[in-house]
């Protein structure tokens, strides 16, 4: 039987946020990794997570089939993280999470490579926002070309490098309130990146069950407000939370979604936020969640402290006095 060492992994998206956490947990088990990225001389971050050789970074574009072809070649394994939360350009959500994602399978069927799919929880053919029925269409074109590949659907993710938690410090910081789209009561289960990465290198390792959609949640449901509560008590800022009707949110998002960095929003984003984001009943009674995986879920509280730090007023030199 074939060691790992043997065994090499293409990983579409590897450079990103999820990526180098799932580049990194190959590399502890010993794969060879090759990281399909659109811009790889952007992704020399990801050589220091593995040994000399063992990990290398190729141009590849989910937008034309023919490099995503060329990056499989050879592989025994493909991984797809590929995703976006805003459109621009010809980087739509169909191009890229629809079209791109079953240009990835149909290139593991070409080679019998084993496929693993990530995608989110709320993905829907019938939901109202065109990320969510992007990502539906992205699992039925992996299943169409590769039956027995694993589907993964993490709810939101955190970690240090996310465009989560950071983002709502980073804008507590600078304002003095932070809105609550929709009073702040959806319901989210906030799973950490490196819980979601070892659900990814399970799968490559072929712990998973064949074709089946597994929803990845943290320990906690927890509300918008909640969150933003416990982003204020780690970063040790007082901050107004003021409701925002959906209506009104998504009318600013019409202008917001050209705003830079931190500030930006998109009409689709305030949509999605419409719906509950948690690990359904199905696959808790199916067993289809990291807990199935034999993996326990890090909770925000017992995570976010570790990075979040460089947001309070003087670091992670704060005094705490009696």
């Amino acid at each position: 039987m074939a060691s790992n060492l043997d065994t090499l992994v293409t990983v579409f998206g590897g450079s990103g946020f999820l990526g180098r956490h799932v580049v990194r947990a190959l590399a502890k088990r010993d794969y060879r990794i090759r990281v399909a990225v659109r811009r790889p001389e952007l992704a020399g971050h990801l050589q220091p997570l593995g040994r000399v050789g063992q990990i290398h970074a190729v141009q590849a574009n989910l937008r034309y089939p023919a490099s995503v072809e060329a990056a499989m070649r050879d592989s025994h394994a493909a991984v797809n993280l590929v995703g976006i939360l805003a459109e621009g350009g010809a980087q739509t959500f169909d191009a890229v999470q629809g079209a791109g994602a079953g240009a990835v399978a149909n290139a593991a069927a070409a080679v019998s490579a084993r496929m693993v799919h990530v995608s989110a929880i709320g993905a829907s053919e019938n939901s109202a926002s065109g990320y969510a029925r992007a990502k539906a269409a992205g699992e039925k074109a992996v299943l169409s070309a590769v039956p027995s590949a694993s589907i993964l659907r993490p709810s939101v993710v955190f970690g240090p490098e996310d465009q989560f938690t950071n983002r709502f410090a980073a804008l507590a910081r600078m304002s003095p309130a932070l809105p609550l789209i929709g009073g702040g009561l959806t319901k989210l289960q906030p799973v950490y990146v490196g819980d979601v990465a070892t659900a990814v290198a399970h799968a490559v390792d072929g712990k998973t069950k064949e074709g089946a959609v597994y929803e990845l949640g943290g320990p906690e449901v927890l509300t918008m407000r909640e969150i933003m509560e416990i982003i204020l008590d780690v970063t040790e800022r007082r901050r107004m939370l003021i409701p925002l009707p959906f209506g009104l949110a998504k009318l600013q998002a019409l202008f917001l979604q050209f705003a830079p960095g931190d500030f930006k929003l998109t009409p689709d984003q305030v949509t999605l936020l419409r719906s509950d984001n948690v690990v359904s009943d199905a696959a808790k009674a199916e067993g289809l969640t990291l807990e199935g995986l034999g993996i326990t879920p890090d909770s925000m509280e017992a995570i976010v402290p570790q990075y979040l730090w460089r947001f309070r007023k003087t670091g992670q030199f704060t005094h705490r006095g009696a």
